[in-house]
């Protein structure tokens, strides 16, 4: 039995429609985890980047070296991983020190993004916004407006680095292309 079925796999593996059906599959697979992972740029639920990053591991692991992609590839992409998660992290923070905000207003920001990451969606823009302005009201012991200033800065952080995480997440969809397709 064990050498009918390895006539048979070698048989299918050998003929051309097999390796275009194979093919097919793998673009298949690696466009659906790329969907994904641009759709979790987008929406903090799903981890985008590290979608890109699986959607190229699993091209190279079902073509191999047919895949296009080089070795060098994937520490581009974990680089940019890691580079999204950091600037995306800090964003808020570094708004609110933008517009004025102390030391604490960005510990506040900080922390009020993480935990606004469990009231999805409304928390991402809340979460900051009420940590930077609690956390210069009450550490920094600064008045209303400059602490809602730092509040807004924090918002605005916020924003631009989702629209960083979103710039970068297309950056490493066109790498991953570009390198299948052999143009890098």
């Amino acid at each position: 039995m064990t050498e009918i079925g390895t006539a048979l796999g070698e048989s299918i593996g050998h003929g051309a429609g097999w390796a275009l059906t194979g093919h097919a599959l793998a673009w298949v697979v690696t466009g659906s985890l790329l969907f994904a992972g641009i759709i979790g740029c987008l929406i903090p639920i799903l981890p985008g980047h590290l979608l890109l990053l699986l959607a190229a591991v699993a091209h190279r692991l079902i073509l191999g070296d047919a895949s296009g992609l080089h070795w060098w590839s994937f520490l581009i992409l974990a680089l940019l991983l890691v580079l999204s998660q950091v600037l995306e992290f800090l964003s808020g923070a570094a708004g609110t020190k933008w517009f004025g905000g102390s030391k604490w207003g960005a510990w506040g920001a900080l922390i009020g993004g993480l935990a606004g990451m469990f009231f999805f969606p409304i928390g991402l823009i809340l979460g900051p916004l009420i940590g930077a302005l609690a956390f210069e009201l009450i550490f920094a012991k600064k008045e209303t407006a400059p602490a809602v200033v730092s509040g807004v800065g924090s918002v605005l952080g916020t924003v631009a680095g989702m629209l960083i995480k979103l710039a970068i997440g297309i950056v490493m969809l066109a790498w991953i292309i570009l390198d299948a397709l052999e143009f890098v």
